[in-house]
């Protein structure tokens, strides 16, 4: 550990690049937040109204949607950066044309994805569905997929409040929303959780599609090249196989355990998840912007700032990371009960799925730019971690039912081989990394620790205080205690980089 930050690149390409970082960050942080507010109401309404079995064959569905879409998606998330640097260089076609490239594949994948799950619904639906409508949510695959390729585009511009709008506020709004309306609609009340999944989706496509055309504008003389497309798909390959290996990290486990325990089961271990994604996100919040800087430095082969941008943005996630994961799991028992009395048995689960999620942020920013230098060996590495967590899970579920344990045991055992696996790829892909830029990556600091001793004690305080206490006043608490440890004694001037809203300026009026 250290408790320095590391050095920032000297040349002003470099500090640019960084206050890029920042900036993009700190619009999608506060993105995120927002998006957590407006998921929690979906969470309430699906589990208070619709009840924890649905929600348990919801999530079973979900899970492979989402596996389906990255395919689909063809890995440009990442990829349409390079594509989009390297293509405008070669006059390979303007950019829109190249953009429309990747839609076009990702949506003919996107028709297959569904043909296949059209035919083999049991794949999709493995406890059952709630409705007949519930067929309809493979109609995602293509919203979600042809909405990454979007947002990848405007990102690649530096323009991350699109990916705000669509993701933050348009899709989680919608969601929560339309699952509330639609239960009281006689006629679609039973399909109400797929529906208002589904039209979620497609408004934050829209959402993507309008700031798209107003940047890029429509493709002037394009065609498909076949030749050029199958290329495109051959080098997305690496690319696909890592965001679908990296999401399939955190989906492996609901699936395995939709195989092997009740809908009732998953549907409060899925509630546990979806409390999770609210730290998972701050790693996405960087990665739209992180993409486009990285290729650029690649270009010019300057491995010292991308080392640096590493360790700088891995420290920001892990930091504001840890003290979300604190005030989440410090008070469990009354954020599962949010869910209802049914859902209290997954707070060991939610705590172990909480302290993965702190683990795996130097795996997801060193695979951030090991997709770039060494594809192949980043998803050989990826597939040895997934099959390692596919086999920690069975096992732990296995045993788990030998000793006669409950299926909240089944749950912890899913959560702990999640924890183990994304540990392990931490450690091994931020080595790697470290090697091959020969300059260090790590994100851990002393800081870390000093910040989570007072927060720990102010959050056990309030345990001992009613359920309603923790919730309104506790988790303030804890976050604010932490902060302030966090910036007093972790955060140093490069850090605080990322809470300065003209960071340029204040560059250029110190210099003056």
């Amino acid at each position: 550990m250290s408790d320095t930050a590391p050095p920032a690149p000297a040349d002003q390409g470099g500090k640019d690049d960084m206050a890029a970082l920042a900036k993009g960050g700190r619009t999608n942080t506060l993105g995120f937040i927002i998006r957590a507010l407006g998921g929690i109401p979906f969470l309430f309404i699906g589990y208070r109204l619709y009840g924890v079995d649905e929600m348990g064959r919801f999530a079973a569905a979900f899970v492979i949607i989402e596996i389906f879409a990255l395919v689909c998606a063809l890995g440009e998330k990442r990829g349409l950066a390079q594509r989009l640097t390297e293509g405008v260089q070669d006059h390979e076609g303007t950019p829109a044309n190249l953009v429309f490239d990747g839609m076009l594949t990702s949506l003919l994948f996107s028709l297959v994805a569904c043909s296949i799950l059209l035919v083999f619904p049991v794949i999709i639906f493995p406890s059952g569905t709630n409705s007949e409508f519930d067929i309809w949510m493979i109609a995602a695959i293509p919203a979600f997929a042809l909405t990454e390729i979007l947002l990848a585009a405007q990102a690649y511009k530096y323009d991350i409040a699109t990916t705000v709008r669509a993701r933050a506020i348009v899709e989680p709004w919608t969601k929560s929303i339309m699952v509330g309306v639609l239960f009281f609609v006689p006629v679609l009340s039973a399909g109400g959780l797929a529906l208002a999944y589904l039209a979620s989706l497609y408004a934050a496509l829209l959402t993507a599609l309008y700031s798209f055309l107003r940047t890029y504008g429509l493709p002037k003389g394009w065609r498909p090249r076949g030749s050029y497309l199958s290329k495109m798909t051959a080098r997305a390959l690496p690319l696909i196989g890592a965001d679908v290996i990296e999401r399939g990290t955190r989906l492996l486990d609901v699936f395995l355990l939709g195989q092997s325990a009740s809908a009732g089961a998953v549907g409060i271990y899925f509630f546990a998840k979806e409390i999770v994604s609210v730290p998972q996100k701050l790693k996405t919040s960087f990665e739209p912007i992180l993409s486009p800087v990285i290729t650029k430095n690649l270009k010019i082969g300057n491995m010292t700032a991308i080392a640096a941008q590493v360790q700088q943005v891995g420290f920001w996630i892990i930091a504001l990371q840890l003290g979300i994961a604190l005030a989440i799991a410090i008070p469990g028992e009354a954020v599962m009960g949010l869910g209802g009395p049914a859902i209290v048995g997954g707070t060991g689960a939610l705590a172990l799925l909480l302290a993965a999620e702190v683990v795996a942020s130097m795996a997801v920013v060193s695979e951030s730019v090991l997709v770039y230098i060494a594809r192949k060996r980043n998803l050989a590495i990826s597939i040895g971690i997934i099959t390692l967590q596919g086999v920690l899970t069975v096992g732990l579920i296995l045993l788990a039912e030998h000793l006669g344990l409950d299926e909240g045991f089944k749950a912890a055992g899913a959560a702990l081989a999640l924890f183990i696996a994304l540990g392990i790829s931490s450690l091994i892909k931020a080595t790697i990394l470290k090697t091959l830029l020969k300059a260090p990556v790590s994100n851990l600091r002393w800081g870390l620790v000093w910040a989570t001793g007072p927060a720990v004690v102010v959050g056990f305080a309030f345990t001992l205080l009613p359920e309603w206490t923790e919730l309104v006043l506790g988790i303030p608490a804890i976050l604010a205690t932490y902060l302030f440890v966090i910036w007093k004694r972790g955060f140093n001037d490069d850090d605080r980089v990322l809470f300065r809203r003209n960071v340029g300026g204040e560059q250029e009026a110190g210099a003056a």
